[in-house]
């Protein structure tokens, strides 16, 4: 039986905090895995930037990406290294780089799923060009924008077709408010979409391969508590259909790491925020959920290099197509896409792989989050966003509340 090590690359920006608390506990596992004969150890390396041969060789197994969102060398990087070398990467880079939210709007309305009402309209303004004249003459009509926003209805929101950030996201209250700001949105593409108002809910679902996590969030507070402390604040079912919805979206996108927001209208579920494969992953936001994160990135990212698991250059949609075009429920369908995902992501196997060579995990993890280094790499991430007086108040709050989580997961 030889020794062979996998390596895990961090492709990272400006992470700070689970970087370091990823390193320290797998480092802290000391993993010998007995897979196919052999017995395999991992190491961990960050990636750097820097200019490579199209035929350099790749020497990671796996990378967690956290760059191929918005910085283009990194992902060209990552394109070459899953055509040549094999590379399993978090998420399909040439799908993150063209399924923006006007995609993925269109493809699960297909689905099915209740997306509410979208319109995309032309931009106030354009990048001159020498066809732009005679394109625009001879085949962009006049529209009555007013008349758009009747039909929607209001409030309504106007947001980039292609996402970021919640950058120029605007809620609309009447047709003066989007006369406004249709005004101000200059060159960029905007969808207009009708708001579900009243809800009575708000959940994100964060998706790591099969693994889900629901969190109850709230926009309108600050940012350190929209991810809420609350827990049983959706039944078993609505569960397993919000579980099921962002499970089938990170398939047929091919995104292993992705965020489904959905809203709760008089008992129906509406996606309306999915193409985010780039979650935030900082305590400063997550606290008390930080740990799933850590743990769910551990869990998979061992998976995928441990056993080669082998990368899904094409996305396929075909199944999810054949299963739209019948007469199902939708419910029922939804399971069925669903199944999909958990055969692409390799559910069963990944369990059964957890369960044999991770089983130690969670107490490893458990006892790391109650160390200084841990608190250390909380206070790092607060000092790189907060002014200096309130980074020992919001280390603290940080550092509280991911306690708190122990304390509900202690040992017998």
């Amino acid at each position: 039986m030889a020794t062979v090590t996998r390596k895990i690359g961090l492709s990272l920006g400006a992470d700070i905090c689970w970087p370091i608390c990823y390193e320290q506990i797998v480092g802290r596992l000391n993993l010998a895995i007995p897979h196919e004969g052999n017995t395999v150890g991992v190491e961990v390396e960050r990636v750097s930037i820097e200019p490579f041969d199209l035929r350099q060789p790749c020497k990671y197994d796996m990378v967690l990406d956290r760059l191929t969102h918005w910085y283009h060398t990194s992902r060209e990087w990552i394109k070459k290294a899953i055509l040549m070398d094999g590379l399993y990467v978090l998420n399909n880079p040439w799908a993150v780089q063209s399924m923006e939210k006007h995609t993925s709007y269109a493809a699960m309305m297909h689905l099915g799923m209740p997306i509410p009402d979208t319109w995309m309209v032309p931009p106030k303004s354009y990048e001159p060009s020498a066809d732009l004249a005679p394109t625009l003459k001879a085949y962009a009509k006049l529209f009555d924008l007013g008349a758009i926003g009747k039909k929607i209805g209001y409030p309504l929101f106007m947001k980039p077709y292609d996402g970021g950030g919640w950058r120029a996201v605007s809620r609309i209250a009447d047709e003066r408010a989007l006369r406004t700001k249709y005004e101000e949105s200059g060159k960029t593409v905007m969808h207009l979409q009708g708001a579900v108002n009243p809800f009575d809910s708000f959940v994100r679902c964060i998706g790591l391969g099969p693994q889900t996590h629901l969190v109850k969030y709230n926009p309108d507070a600050p940012l350190h508590d929209r991810y809420t402390q609350d827990k049983d604040f959706v039944s078993s079912d609505e569960a397993k259909l919000l579980e099921d919805t962002c499970l089938t979206i990170n398939s047929f996108f091919g995104w292993d790491f992705n965020s489904c927001e959905s809203l709760r209208k008089e008992g129906t579920w509406y996606p309306i925020d999915f193409a985010n494969p780039c979650p935030d992953s900082q305590v400063t936001s997550l606290h008390r959920h930080f740990p799933w994160l850590v743990k769910a990135n551990i869990r998979w990212s061992i998976f995928c290099a441990v056993t080669k698991k082998k990368f899904r250059k094409t996305l396929d949609w075909e199944p999810f197509y054949e299963i739209a075009a019948t007469d199902a429920p939708y419910r029922d369908k939804l399971r069925q896409y669903a199944a999909i995902a958990h055969q692409r992501f390799e559910t069963d196997r990944f369990e059964e792989f957890c369960a044999t060579h991770l089983a130690n995990l969670d107490e490893v993890a458990w006892e790391f989050f109650g160390t200084p280094v841990a608190r250390a790499a909380v206070r790092a991430k607060v000092a790189a966003l907060f002014p200096a007086h309130e980074i020992e108040q919001f280390t603290e709050l940080f550092w509280k509340r991911i306690q708190a989580w122990r304390q509900e997961t202690a040992r017998g």
